[in-house]
């Protein structure tokens, strides 16, 4: 068994959001499956068609999902089958999200549904790099602590392990089934943080 004495030392650091994401999704009832499908892609296809539009890049447009099932009725009532098609929207225009909404809201009507959005740093490099610089820090403070109280010298590191996360700022709204939106609709971001835990085993000198 190795001797020393193992810690976990952790750095955070904030900066600013450069990218907004939101999810966004059409959704359609049909009494057949292949009507189903064929309305939610014409639907999709005009929701992706408006958002180009309005400036979002082709690369900034992915399918996060693609759900098709029997929807539940009541006992002795036609059979329905509802599609989904989700869709995750990235733009680089923090104050833009009204508009974008619009857009999307005028090509699916009440088809559209909107899982919620968040702002988030879409290079976060330098901030990981602050904030594993903190960590270690920390690390070594809470060694060189523990190696006093215990009456030993602390010496090399012989092991690190990493583990991180990131908090982008979060909004949650619920558009399903909403006809129209107040293209003044404004959100705000907020300060995004990353964090890095590092867990340092340090060996006695």
């Amino acid at each position: 068994m190795d001797t020393g004495v193992t810690v976990v030392g952790s750095g955070q650091v904030g900066g600013v959001p450069d990218v907004l994401r939101v999810t966004l999704g059409v959704e359609v009832m049909a009494p057949d499956v292949a009507s189903a499908v064929a309305r939610v892609g014409e639907r999709t296809e005009a929701v992706v068609a408006a958002l180009r539009a309005h400036g979002i890049e082709g690369s900034r447009l992915s399918t996060s999902a693609v759900n098709v099932f029997q929807h539940y009725r009541e006992p002795g009532t036609d059979v329905a089958y509802q599609a989904q098609h989700t869709i995750q929207v990235e733009s680089k225009d923090l104050t833009g999200f009204g508009a974008l909404l619009n857009a999307a809201v005028d090509a699916a009507g009440n088809s559209l549904t909107m899982n919620g959005l968040q702002f988030d740093i879409e290079d976060k490099s330098e901030l990981l790099v602050q904030a594993r610089e903190l960590a270690f820090q920390q690390a070594r403070a809470k060694a060189e602590h523990l190696a006093r109280l215990s009456g030993f010298s602390l010496g090399s590191v012989t092991a690190i392990a990493e583990t991180q996360n990131h908090f982008p700022i979060r909004r949650a709204y619920n558009a399903s089934k909403a006809a129209g939106f107040d293209a003044a609709i404004n959100v705000t971001p907020g300060d995004s943080s990353v964090e890095v835990s590092l867990e340092v085993h340090f060996a006695w000198a």
